[in-house]
């Protein structure tokens, strides 16, 4: 099992290692976390497994997911943000009753949307939801915790076979 690994830098700014090759990130606009909340902007730290890949097949080729799960977006697809309901931090079906994000969006943050391992065995309510990894915004801006790459970048992780990226604790 390949494992990467994040280093944060400055601010948003990281890197990602994985196999013999060095990619620059993005992450959360507060760094990294112990100790992840809803909304504070932060990426956690641990172990993330690399559950499944989704992408925008209208807007995109289909990327090698070394094995992955792959699917494609369609229009009715979100993730539950709410945290006082029952489906906190799955993928829904929308139009749905709960606060929740869309995963078919406008920009192409998420064309090509990894689904990390954080916070779903089990869910708990309020350590964090719709943790992934996906592609940059062409300005740099961080992002409210996941991990952003170029797209090149983001298809040569995934063609990698890496399974898990590791981030470790902040030094204090």
């Amino acid at each position: 099992m390949i494992h990467a690994t994040l280093v944060p830098e400055s601010g948003s700014d990281a890197r990602l290692h994985c196999a013999d090759r060095v990619y620059r990130a993005v992450i959360g606009a507060a760094g990294v976390s112990a100790k992840k909340e809803e909304g504070d902007h932060a990426t956690p730290t641990g172990t993330l497994a690399l559950r499944r890949v989704l992408y925008r097949a209208d807007r995109v080729k289909r990327p090698e997911v070394g094995g992955l799960p792959l699917e494609p977006i369609a229009q009715s697809d979100g993730w539950c943000d709410d945290v006082t309901h029952a489906d906190y931090n799955t993928q829904v079906a929308l139009p749905h009753p709960a606060r929740h994000e869309e995963l078919w969006r406008e920009d192409h943050l998420y064309d090509i949307v990894v689904v990390l391992g954080h916070n779903d065995a089990p869910i708990v309510p309020g350590r964090g939801s719709a943790i992934f990894m996906h592609l940059q915004s062409p300005d740099g801006k961080p992002t409210e915790g996941c991990i952003a790459l170029t797209e090149a970048d983001l298809r040569a992780v995934l063609a990698s076979g890496v399974a898990a990226i590791d981030v470790p604790r902040p030094q204090s």
